[in-house]
């Protein structure tokens, strides 16, 4: 019987990693894994894992993969032996934490290239074959912070807001060619993604005002917190994914937990969205109160909302 074949992108660590290991390591034998990364040098701990967790010969292959560049996802795609792509996992992301006026505008241009432009590009590549074969799933490692606006992560919420809308377009348009497109929605995750931060953990604090400074030393000790909370193993995270990796009808979306749906609902329940943002404030910046007349604003006292999430 073939092997599914799934090729992942973003496996130097974190959720990539995990889910090519998991993959290439289930009992069923079924799938063969195209782990790819930016930078093969990094492919180390990867290996490693692999044999601790004796995943069979030929399970697991590793390409170089820079979603920045179409001649580099198009190299990709010409080295996958098989000659398909069964399931595409479009995984690769940055983020970006800090005032939005204290990021530097290649910060910001590099996170957007690679969450959206690169999630685009990757896209491009392999759809077409799996349009004209009828069959074929495509996963892609969403946000909560793609669901609602979370303060300090102005850039990266705009780029996994722009995937949702991606991907629920494309959900509308390819049933009919037998291809599936799914949201694997996440919370915090234990990784390394928040070492990753383009421009460091809070940009270039030093040219904030001093209320922004305070407001954001609120918000990491919230991060902490919550992190502590409600941080999930990427391995459990994994789980999700192979999920809808098996399921019969997939979803538009699935979630890694529901802790934050309470939050995502006020957003919807009121569309003018004064709920959500009286709730949200008052989540992360207990010590610091909103405006005057923001915090009479409908809603109830929600669960705290993430740090930046995965």
């Amino acid at each position: 019987m073939d092997r599914t074949v799934v090729l992942i992108t973003g496996c130097s660590s974190g959720i990539g990693l995990h889910l090519a290991l998991r993959l290439a390591s289930d009992p069923s034998r079924s799938f063969k894994v195209y782990a790819t990364l930016r930078d093969l040098r990094m492919q180390g701990p990867l290996w490693e894992a692999a044999r601790a967790r004796g995943c069979p010969p030929n399970s697991l292959e590793t390409l170089q993969l820079d979603v920045r560049d179409s001649d580099s996802v198009a190299a990709a795609r010409a080295r996958v032996t098989e000659g398909r792509v069964d399931v595409l996992v479009c995984n690769a992301g940055r983020g970006l934490l800090g005032p939005l006026e204290a990021h530097a505008v290649g910060a910001v241009d590099s996170v957007l290239d690679v969450n959206v432009a690169g999630t685009v590009r990757t896209l491009q590549a392999f759809l077409p074959d799996m349009k004209q074969r009828r069959s074929g799933r495509v996963l892609v490692t969403g946000s909560v912070g793609g669901l609602m606006g979370l303060p300090f992560n102005a850039v990266y919420c705009a780029s996994k807001f722009a995937l949702e809308g991606l991907c629920e377009s494309l959900a509308v348009l390819l049933p009919p060619f037998g291809v599936h497109v799914s949201l694997i929605e996440c919370g915090p995750v234990r990784t390394a993604f928040q070492e990753k931060l383009e421009g460091g953990p809070g940009g270039a604090l030093d040219g904030a005002d001093a209320q922004t400074r305070h407001l954001f030393s609120l918000y990491q000790r919230h991060c902490e917190r919550v992190f502590c909370e409600a941080a999930q193993d990427p391995e459990e995270v994994t789980e999700v994914f192979l999920a809808a990796l098996r399921a019969p009808r997939p979803a538009l979306r699935y979630f890694s937990t529901e802790r934050f749906l309470p939050l995502a609902r006020l957003r919807l329940a009121d569309p003018s969205g004064c709920s959500y943002v009286a709730a949200m404030h008052r989540a992360v910046f207990a010590d610091e109160p909103a405006e005057a007349g923001a915090g009479g604003i409908g809603g109830p006292e929600l669960g705290a909302p993430p740090p930046t999430p995965q």
